[in-house]
């Protein structure tokens, strides 16, 4: 960052929230439907999906960034469902990359479509891409996705990798699903620079809870790795990291656990997510707290936005937990991870 710019960001007035804790990082739905049918994140049949006309725009996207950036919001996050699904992806990503302060963009993706913008997302600045990738084998990929696309997004990987990004996989681990693939996907590790990340499972499938309870924590998770892999590290992990982060003795790459469901890291929150729809959720698990999209269509100033935006996180929750008691519904979590932004 060239120091004109440094110094705007740091004089930027921060989005601080009600606990201290300040604002950088935004997760950006930029759509609700996805070419994968998971297990963990929609029922066999799918979800309905929102009209086009519901979504936020390309333009309002980069005038949300636009505000978002002098407030400090440095970091931006494209997910879905699925990104590349949307028509013309790369052209926002282009636009968003290229706004003053954002100086860090990276991808979440499931790797179906990706391949062949591997190097326009080089070519864009994206410094990271996140692998949704839950097995390594090719029939329990069938059974958890719903559908036959392991070798494309095997086919994904391999070029991310070879384009020198920094890859992360997630896995989600799901009992009865893929607990033959945890010690596998470690062993990725050993000779790809590339992080493994496995993820609690969340009731944000559109059902609710598959289990009455959860029994692989991130505990159980990490104490499962460490039978195989007793000669394991922990590493220090970063400010306002999701994830606690392991390397095994001569193993080129990491893991990680995030503990999604029991909500262990939301004291160093430092993220936003906004929905496809233009809803701002300032927690994973509360109901959205402003509808940004109806803003901007009943032409509020970028000013006017600003203050909504600042007014919303003078109430944020605490954690998880606060934040899905306050939704008030008396029934837990079960939209669809596709309509909020993975």
């Amino acid at each position: 960052m060239d120091r004109q710019r440094m110094v705007r960001k740091q004089s930027a007035a921060m989005l601080v929230d009600n606990h201290g804790r300040e604002i950088s990082y935004v997760r950006l739905a930029v759509t609700d439907r996805c070419n994968l049918r998971c297990f963990y994140c929609m029922p066999e049949e799918g979800i309905r999906y929102l009209p086009k006309k519901e979504l936020l725009s390309f333009e309002e996207i980069t005038r949300l960034m636009s505000i978002l950036a002098p407030l400090g919001v440095s970091k931006v996050r494209f997910t879905g469902g699925e990104p590349f699904v949307r028509k013309d992806f790369m052209d926002l990503v282009n636009q968003v990359s290229g706004i003053d302060g954002i100086t860090d963009v990276h991808l979440t993706t499931n790797g179906v479509l990706t391949a062949p913008y591997v190097g326009q997302l080089k070519e864009a600045g994206v410094k990271s891409v996140n692998l949704s990738l839950d097995t390594l084998d090719r029939e329990r990929f069938k059974t958890i996705t719903r559908r036959d696309e392991f070798d494309n997004v095997m086919d994904t990987l391999n070029l991310l990798t070879k384009a020198g990004f920094k890859v992360k996989i997630n896995a989600v681990v799901m009992e009865g699903k893929n607990i033959d693939d945890i010690l596998p996907l470690v062993e990725l590790t050993r000779d790809k620079n590339i992080d493994v990340r496995f993820i609690e499972e969340m009731p944000f499938n559109g059902e609710g809870s598959h289990y009455p309870v959860l029994t692989w924590t991130y505990r159980k998770i990490m104490d499962y790795i460490k039978l195989t892999y007793p000669n394991i590290d922990k590493l220090k992990d970063e400010a306002n990291s999701t994830s606690y982060n392991y390397r095994i003795n001569g193993h080129l790459g990491s893991i990680g656990v995030i503990a999604a469901f029991s909500r262990t890291f939301c004291g160093t929150c430092n993220r936003i997510r906004v929905t496809a729809q233009g809803t701002l959720k300032t927690c994973l698990y509360d109901n959205g707290v402003l509808n940004i999209r109806d803003l901007m269509r009943t032409g509020q100033t970028d000013e006017q936005i600003r203050q909504a935006l600042t007014q919303a996180f003078s109430n944020r929750a605490k954690d998880g937990f606060e934040a899905e008691k306050n939704r008030g519904t008396g029934v837990g979590v079960s939209e669809s991870m596709s309509t909020i932004g993975g």
